[in-house]
C-alpha cells in the first residue's frame, strides 16, 4: 500500500509546496506591504489637505498617481518575481543575483515591446473616453482605480489573501467608471472577455504543462538510456522555446521600427539555441552516465523558460500600471485614438523590475529552498506553459494573473503524473476512503482560495473606485 500511496502525492505535494510559497511571500512582502501603508497615508493626508483648503486638485492627482504607480509597480515586482525565478535557483539553474537582473531585464522588455495591447485594453477598452474629453473624468477615474486597487491589495495581504493585481485593476476602473459616467457607458463584452480568460487561461496552461510532461517523461525520463535521450530531445525542445521566443520579439520589434526580422531571427535563434543548448547539456551531464538527475538535464531548459516568463510578466502585468497612468498623464485629451507612450510602458517596466530587484531577493530564496521549490523538470513544464499562456493572453490584450495561470500548470502537471503512474501499474491497490477524500479536500483548497480571491477583489475594488471616484469629483466641483 506505501507504494500506492507514493504514486499519487506528486500534486498534493506540489500544492502544499505553494501554499508554503504563499506563506513565504506574505513574510517576504513584508517591507513592500508597510510602505504601501506610507504610501497610501501619504495619499490621503494630501489629498484631504487639498480638500479643506479649497485648492485644484488636478496636479496634486497627477503626482498622487504617480507615486501610487510607482508603488503598485515595485509590489508586483516583488509579489510575482518567485514565479519564474524561484525554482530556477532552487534547481542550481543560475543564481541568485544574475537571476534577479536576468528577470528584471525581461520585465522591462516585455513591458516596452509588448505591453501596449493590455495597457491599451485597460485604458480604453473598458470605457469609450472619445466622448468625455472635455471634463476631468477620464484621470480621476483612473487615479481612483490606482488608489482602489493599492488600498485592497495591501489590505489583503496584511490579512492573508493572496490577490490578483490585474484583478483588482479592473474592478477598480469597472467600479469608477461606472461612478463616473453611469452603467450604459460600460463595455460589457470586454469585462465578459476579461472574465472568462480568468476562467480559461488557467485550463489552457493545465493542458499545455501535462501534454509537456506526458512527452518529456516518455522521451527522456523513462528512457532506457536517460542520457542519450536527454541529449537527443532537450536541444531541440530548448532550441524551438528560443527560436519562437525569439521571432515573437522579432515580430514586436518588425511592428514598431518596420523591416523584415521575423524569419531571419527565428532561424538564427533556433540554430543558436540548439548548439549552445547542446553544449550546456554536455556539460551538466559530465560524468553522470545513465543515471543523469532531472535537475542536471532540465537546467539549461528552466534558463530559456525564466526568461520567457519574466518577458510575459512584464508583457502582460505592465498593463495594470501604464493604463491608469496613460490616461492621467494626458489627461481629457485621452480618446479611443490615441496611443500608449512608450516611456509611459518603460516606466511602469523599470518599476517593476525594480520590485524584482530590491525586494524579491527574500522571496526566491525563500521558494527556491528545499521546502517549495518544484521538481526542476515539473518547474519546467509549469513555467513553459505559464509563460505561453500569458504572452498569447498579452498579444490579446487580456490582464491575466500569472499566480493563478501557474496554479492551473501545476494542476495539469500533478494530474498527468497520475494518470501516467495509474497507466503503468493497473494493478495497483485503491487508495483508501480516507486518503481519498483528504486529496479532494487539499485540491479543492486551492480552488476555493483562488475562486474567492477571485470573487471577493473584483467587487470590492469596483465599490472602493466608486467611492474614491465620487469623493474625487466632489473636490474637483
Amino acid at each position: 500500500m506505501k507504494t500506492g500511496l507514493r504514486s499519487f502525492h506528486t500534486l498534493d505535494k506540489d500544492l502544499r509546496r505553494i501554499t508554503h510559497a504563499e506563506s513565504a511571500q506574505r513574510y517576504a512582502f513584508r517591507p513592500v506591504w508597510w510602505l504601501g501603508l506610507a504610501v497610501l497615508a501619504l495619499v490621503l493626508g494630501v489629498f484631504l489637505s487639498v480638500g479643506m483648503s479649497g485648492e485644484n486638485a488636478a496636479m496634486v492627482g497627477l503626482g498622487a498617481g504617480l507615486v501610487v504607480a510607482g508603488w503598485l509597480g515595485l509590489a508586483i515586482g516583488s509579489n510575482d518575481v518567485a514565479n519564474s525565478l524561484g525554482p530556477a535557483v532552487g534547481a542550481g539553474a543560475i543564481g541568485l543575483l544574475p537571476g534577479l537582473i536576468l528577470v528584471a531585464c525581461a520585465e522591462i522588455g516585455g513591458a516596452s515591446l509588448a505591453g501596449g495591447a493590455v495597457t491599451d485594453r485597460l485604458a480604453s477598452g473598458l470605457f469609450d473616453f472619445a466622448g468625455l474629453t472635455a471634463g476631468p473624468e477620464a484621470p480621476i477615474v483612473m487615479l481612483s482605480a490606482l488608489i482602489g486597487a493599492a488600498v485592497w491589495i495591501t489590505t489583503a495581504t496584511g490579512i492573508g489573501l493572496p490577490v490578483s493585481t490585474s484583478h483588482s485593476m479592473v474592478g477598480g476602473i469597472a467600479g469608477a467608471g461606472v461612478a463616473a459616467f453611469g452603467m450604459h457607458a460600460v463595455h460589457w463584452p470586454t469585462l465578459a472577455l476579461i472574465a472568462s480568460t480568468w476562467v480559461v487561461a488557467p485550463l489552457v496552461a493545465g493542458g499545455i504543462a501535462g501534454l509537456v510532461l506526458i512527452y518529456l517523461r516518455q522521451r527522456v525520463v523513462d528512457a532506457k538510456d536517460r542520457e542519450a535521450a536527454a541529449r537527443l530531445h532537450i536541444p531541440v525542445v530548448g532550441a524551438l522555446m528560443f527560436g519562437l521566443f525569439s521571432a515573437y520579439v522579432a515580430l514586436l520589434v518588425q511592428e514598431r521600427f518596420g523591416g523584415r526580422l521575423v524569419l531571419p531571427a527565428g532561424a538564427a535563434a533556433t540554430v543558436l539555441g540548439y548548439l549552445v543548448m547542446r553544449r550546456v547539456l554536455a556539460t551538466q551531464l559530465i560524468g553522470s552516465g545513465n543515471k543523469a538527475s532531472v535537475k542536471r538535464i532540465f537546467r539549461p531548459a528552466l534558463l530559456v523558460a525564466v526568461t520567457m516568463m519574466g518577458f510575459a510578466h512584464g508583457a502582460n502585468d505592465v498593463g495594470n500600471i501604464a493604463g491608469p497612468l496613460t490616461v492621467i498623464l494626458t489627461g481629457p485629451a485621452w480618446g479611443a485614438t490615441a496611443t500608449v507612450p512608450v516611456l509611459v510602458l518603460t516606466m511602469a517596466g523599470v518599476a517593476i523590475a525594480l520590485g524584482t530587484v530590491l525586494f524579491g531577493r527574500r522571496l526566491v530564496v525563500m521558494v527556491g529552498s528545499g521546502i517549495t521549490r518544484l521538481n526542476a523538470g515539473r518547474a519546467f513544464c509549469v513555467s513553459l506553459a505559464t509563460a505561453l499562456v500569458v504572452l498569447v493572453s498579452s498579444s490579446l490584450g487580456l490582464p491575466v494573473s500569472t499566480t493563478h495561470v501557474a496554479i492551473g500548470g501545476i494542476f495539469g502537471v500533478g494530474f498527468a503524473r497520475e494518470w501516467m503512474d495509474r497507466n503503468k501499474n493497473k494493478r495497483r491497490s485503491p487508495l483508501p476512503v480516507e486518503e481519498t477524500r483528504r486529496r479532494l479536500l487539499i485540491r479543492r483548497s486551492h480552488v476555493a482560495t483562488i475562486t474567492t480571491a477571485w470573487v471577493v477583489t473584483v467587487p470590492l475594488t469596483a465599490l472602493l473606485g466608486a467611492g474614491l471616484c465620487l469623493a474625487f469629483l466632489a473636490f474637483s466641483v
